[in-house]
């Protein structure tokens, strides 16, 4: 009688196996963006260094929802998918073809090839895990290691946490916090002789305006546009010859401007309003010897989403202006690569407060850049440094700042 029911138990598996299929490959959206979580470190699948070059590794960070850390999934078809990098526009690669476990993956143009090609197969909680067409090998974190840098390989599939993926679909429209996208190409451009006076909205459909100048640095030059109360400035480039970019004499906004070449300022906030705002939202600068925005005027300066590079200082209190007041600024959701100076330079003397956040510092590791510095503001003669770093006037702490 045991002997009958173990054979009954053995032809019912038997039976199950014979009969049984793969379970149904995860949906995906093409016209998404996803954040890929790893199931052991709970962190973000990334390029690293920010890179748009061939050959970048790939590895795991501490999810931020930049653009290069998410993927968007192309149908190479017959159930394969290529992953696109938002920052790069390349693709998931395996590196050299290998068959090895332990090769890497690293990004590279989209040629369609079989080891840029992956499976996608259901896991448990709605994680997928990641099969190479090429290899038949699953995209895993090296040594099922918890920590940021470590690299992304191939590996045997064998459904382990460090192969298992969450796919977190973060959306296809307006870049998210966190995310800096790659610096944007001209659609035309024009020579600017005199001042633009913006009325309204000014949307410049990512045309480049350059030439009031002669790219130097200047005193007095005047700005490419001037933007009074209520006005708002968006998508544009501003190339050399920039003279002193953008005045705006109340509460305005710029919207995802680019400033290719600095010229005596990026952007000043004159007015004279102690309620007036200005508010850069997105775009970027490069090439500034001194400083990026200036403010003159009272009222509060608000930077955010927004990338910088090669630059003297980021934001400046005006030091030595004959008519002096209490300024604020916001500092929030920042990329800034070396070299540069400072981020941000007040006078605390005078009433100026400031708050960062999400300051993120590439290429800085001996941390030179000053985060925040204190003057003694004057009306004539030039402002001394009485100090730096966090304060009841520099409002942010370490956990504000990170280094890359």
């Amino acid at each position: 009688m045991v002997a009958a029911a173990v054979a009954a138990v053995v032809v019912a598996v038997t039976a199950l196996v014979g009969t049984a299929v793969p379970a149904a490959a995860a949906s995906v959206d093409t016209g998404a963006w996803y954040v890929l979580l790893n199931r052991q470190s709970g962190k973000a699948m990334e390029v690293a260094n920010w890179s748009t070059a061939d050959g970048e590794i790939v590895q795991q960070w501490d999810r931020n929802d930049g653009a290069w850390q998410q993927w968007r999934f192309l149908d190479s078809g017959d159930g394969y998918y290529r992953l696109q990098n938002r920052n790069s526009g390349k693709v998931l690669d395996l590196w050299e073809w290998s068959l090895s476990d332990g090769a890497g993956f690293r990004q590279f143009g989209d040629l369609n090839a079989a080891n840029q090609q992956f499976r996608l197969v259901d896991s448990e909680g709605g994680r997928v895990r990641l099969l190479n067409r090429h290899s038949g090998k699953a995209v895993t974190v090296t040594d099922r290691s918890t920590a940021n840098g470590a690299t992304v390989t191939q590996l045997t599939n064998a459904n382990q946490y460090n192969q298992q993926w969450e796919l977190v679909k973060v959306g296809s429209g307006s870049t998210p916090p966190g995310s800096f996208p790659a610096w944007p190409s001209a659609n035309g451009q024009q020579k600017v002789s005199d001042t633009i006076e913006v009325s309204g909205t000014l949307d410049g459909g990512m045309k480049r305006y350059y030439g009031i100048s002669s790219g130097d640095q200047d005193e007095s030059q005047p700005p490419i546009f001037e933007l009074s109360d209520g006005e708002t400035l968006k998508n544009v480039i501003i190339g050399t010859g920039a003279g002193d970019g953008v005045h705006c004499t109340g509460t305005c906004t710029l919207q995802n401007v680019w400033w290719e070449d600095v010229g005596e300022d990026a952007a000043t906030l004159k007015g004279s309003s102690s309620s007036q705002v200005m508010t850069v939202d997105g775009g970027g600068a490069r090439s500034a010897s001194d400083k990026v925005f200036q403010h003159n005027g009272p009222g509060k300066f608000v930077i955010k989403n927004f990338q910088v590079e090669d630059f003297g200082k980021l934001y400046r209190s005006c030091g030595n202006c004959s008519k002096q007041y209490a300024r604020t600024v916001v500092v929030q959701n920042v990329q800034v690569t070396a070299p540069g100076k400072s981020l941000v330079g007040i006078n605390s003397n005078l009433g100026d407060k400031a708050t960062l956040s999400g300051v993120t510092i590439l290429g800085d590791s001996s941390r030179k850049i000053y985060i925040c510095e204190e003057y003694k503001g004057v009306t004539s003669g030039e402002p001394s440094k009485i100090g730096d770093g966090p304060s009841a006037a520099c409002g942010y702490s370490s956990s504000d700042i990170t280094y890359r």
